[in-house]
């Protein structure tokens, strides 16, 4: 992120290597909604997918597709789109109607582009954050404001708009931290040069983005159904890695010989939370190890792009140390009130857990007249944690790094 602006001396900015975009932050910029032919027969699937699921015709459909070859999809934007819609297929071809018939072996037609194109990306070949959230967006009116009203996602699962409501909800979040993410340069070379006024009001900046990420993150309630969202979408977003319904994860015929597990798709793997840990010197690292090292494993499921920048500021100035040095007691309050929109981030995001997952996995198990508890995987997010204690422990990581006043 150093690029040298004078002699011994660097000064920080955003390069164009990191994939951030100034008013879209990690998400892309108008992604591409078409393929071209041959491609297309997988588009033509993708916005298919629940009335195919529905019919019991989506297997049957998947594996009449040709095997490609993915040498003609060229340019970022093209490769994007084919990853996010090969993840749909994969997700809608294991999960089927999300009733129990799990498939564990990818056919090979579609197994082996989307291994490839996985390594091209440098992701992992299962539906991630980066796909569906940051990849999958259109404007309904293209000089339209970016606004729900004026939204609308690529591709759906089955459940109604929950897909909908879920995925720009979150992508509208990442818009409104979007802003935060241009005032970091300017916080780092504050820092290298010892201007506490910039710093302050560079902090006061951030500080005020966090907290209209969280008014955003509020639409959430009146956009998806928390039982929709429990018993269906959360199904199609699960994935294989600490999951009893393939205990061994899933073959990809024709790639591997033994089946493989990764993970599902799960907040965790947005670059905005880590990001900003980051900066405000939050370490993760000192808190549950379990939780560490979740996140870290995280990373590996984000564009290369954004793990090299999260890598980049790390090895940039300590904000934490410098703020703590000066002793300055306005300066140490407005650090704190920016990690304290953190917690109260983090703390939103508990709420939203306990209402949209822990609440109708209780409602579930009294309806199957089971046990008292929900079952380890009710009680697990989408990525295969146990949400509560990792949420918490994540929290309770960044209520640490408040500095003591007076």
């Amino acid at each position: 992120m150093a690029h040298k602006a004078s002699p011994g001396k660097s000064s920080w900015k955003i390069g164009k290597e990191y994939h951030i975009d100034d008013d879209m932050g990690f998400a892309l910029r108008d992604p591409l909604e078409e393929l071209p032919h041959p491609y297309d027969a997988w588009i033509s699937i993708a916005k298919n997918l629940p009335a195919l699921i529905q019919n019991g015709e989506l297997r049957a459909e998947v594996e009449k597709l040709p095997m490609l070859s993915i040498d003609d999809l060229e340019g970022h934007k093209s490769q994007r789109l084919a990853h996010l819609v090969l993840g749909y297929i994969t997700m809608a071809y294991v999960w089927n109607r999300g009733d129990g018939d799990v498939c564990k072996v990818l056919p090979s037609n579609i197994a082996v582009p989307y291994c490839k194109l996985s390594e091209k990306l440098g992701l992992p070949p299962i539906l991630v954050y980066a796909d569906c959230v940051l990849a999958n967006w259109k404007k309904k009116d293209p000089h339209g404001p970016m606004t729900y009203e004026n939204m609308d996602i690529l591709f759906s699962f089955p459940g109604g708009d929950c897909s909908k409501g879920f995925f720009l909800v979150s992508l509208l979040v990442e818009i409104a931290a979007a802003s935060a993410i241009k005032v970091i340069p300017t916080i780092l070379n504050a820092v290298q040069d010892q201007e506490q006024d910039t710093l302050q009001k560079a902090l006061l900046d951030v500080t005020s983005c966090l907290h209209e990420a969280l008014e955003v993150f509020h639409q959430i309630h009146e956009y998806v159904d928390p039982d929709l969202f429990f018993n269906v979408l959360r199904i199609y977003l699960s994935g294989w890695k600490g999951n009893p319904q393939l205990p061994e994860g899933l073959l990809y015929e024709g790639v591997w010989d033994t089946p493989k597990k990764f993970a599902g798709g799960s907040a965790a793997q947005s670059s905005i939370f880590q990001c900003f840990d980051v900066l405000l010197g939050v370490e993760q690292s000192a808190g549950a190890a379990s939780a560490a090292a979740f996140l870290q494993e995280m990373r590996t499921y984000m564009p290369p792009a954004h793990q090299n920048f999260l890598h980049s500021l790390e090895s940039g100035p300590s904000v934490r140390e410098f703020v703590r040095s000066k002793g300055d007691a306005s300066l140490q309050k407005t650090y704190n009130e920016c990690v304290k929109a953190m917690v109260s981030l983090r703390s939103y995001h508990l709420q939203i857990v306990t209402k949209y997952i822990l609440i109708p996995a209780h409602q579930q198990s009294k309806k199957n007249q089971t046990s008292e508890e929900p079952s380890d995987l009710e009680n697990k997010g989408t990525g295969g944690t146990d949400l509560m204690k990792f949420l918490k422990s994540v929290r309770g990581t960044t209520e640490e790094a408040l500095l003591k006043e007076g």
